[in-house]
């Protein structure tokens, strides 16, 4: 709206704390906080320029756009940790409404709530990750006794993130494997090169190996109860065995990882096997369901937690992560751990000893 001018004609300031929209495009949503942080903003509204097609005549693109199938995902470009204000996209029909009004000069008030759907007495909570990845290496380690003592209050799924290698063109048209050491099946499932050298180390493919391996441990001793203790005993022994260039693909350091973690190693073989296996030029059922599931969730950046559908900004810390599964919870069903541990200053400990603070 217009403000009150200066000696100078100029108009003064808006008075904090004040939402700023932007239109989107132009530069990335990053940016776009960034900037509103700067001039001193407590929050950003991005007005969304083009429409869902699910909307249909509710909604009129901008020129130049068309309709998208499934919603925009505001995600950080990798250069946001500066970023201490929030931010929403506005689809473009409400969107509309608002502009209008300020446009009216009409003052407009927003505020600005964000919670986690609640539909049942279960929260399911999901990890897209890598076997590389570095940064969720300290939930993996950590996170299992939350996962424990949530028990069947709380459903567990860990996402592999892999690569369509059809897709990216990694499969040629007389079937061959036209990337290297990145795929599997004659090109069809691949993962980047931890170490960026095709010519030694770990490879995409021992990475898409890997990550079907922890898949069954996953289905035979996970998929059930939703705790999966094996398979998180599993990764941890992994992790401090075979997590090295030298031993990452070792077969019989992964036969020792799986028998100090009572996984049932012809078992998993097996599993491999019936999958379809990474040899031939023939779909795996498990990373074609891998690839449907990364297309629906949308991630693009690695590692991301989503918990009840809803993608879960900042750090994986394990405060961070088990206060925001807690939070999933509808008033009055919150599980007694939740009670007890989500406010505590030392998490972790809490959940141990089954109380907040020194027993």
């Amino acid at each position: 709206p217009i403000r009150a001018k200066d000696d100078e004609g100029i108009m003064l300031p808006w008075q904090s704390p004040y939402i700023l929209m932007l239109d989107r495009g132009g530069c990335t949503f990053v940016q776009k906080v960034r900037n509103a942080q700067r001039v001193g903003a407590a929050g950003v509204i991005i007005a969304d320029n083009t429409c869902l097609c699910s909307v249909g005549d509710q909604c009129t693109s901008d020129p130049g756009h068309d309709c998208e199938e499934r919603e925009p995902i505001m995600a950080d470009d990798g250069s946001g940790s500066d970023i201490s204000i929030p931010s929403f996209l506005m689809f473009k029909q409400d969107a509309d409404q608002v502009k209008a009004e300020v446009e009216a000069n009409h003052p407009v008030r927003i505020e600005m709530t964000w919670a986690l759907p609640n539909p049942d007495d279960r929260v399911e909570y999901e990890l897209w990750t890598t076997p590389t990845d570095v940064v969720s290496r300290d939930f993996q380690k950590d996170f299992k006794e939350a996962a424990v003592a949530l028990g069947k209050r709380a459903y567990f799924t860990p996402q592999m993130y892999i690569y369509d290698g059809i897709r990216s063109g990694c499969q040629g048209v007389d079937g061959e494997n036209d990337c290297y050491n990145l795929c599997t099946n004659n090109g069809r499932y691949c993962a980047t090169d931890p170490d960026n050298d095709l010519d030694r180390g770990i490879s995409g493919a021992d990475v898409v190996r890997e990550s079907l391996r922890r898949i069954c441990i996953w289905d035979k001793y996970g998929q059930d109860d939703g705790v999966g203790v094996p398979w998180w005993d599993y990764v941890n022994e992994f992790m401090f065995r075979c997590n090295t260039e030298e031993f990452f693909s070792s077969k019989q350091c992964i036969s020792d990882s799986m028998g100090h973690a009572n996984v049932d190693a012809k078992a998993i073989e097996q599993c491999i096997a019936d999958s379809g296996g990474l040899e031939e030029d023939v779909d795996n059922k498990f990373m074609e369901q891998q690839l449907l599931s990364k297309d629906k969730s949308g991630v693009v950046i690695l590692p991301a937690m989503y918990i009840n559908g809803v993608s879960i900004r900042g750090s994986l810390d394990f405060p961070v992560v088990f206060k925001a599964i807690c939070a999933g919870y509808a008033s009055g069903i919150t599980p007694a751990v939740c009670d007890v541990c989500a406010t505590c200053s030392d998490t972790k400990m809490c959940i141990a000893n089954g109380v907040c603070g020194s027993m």
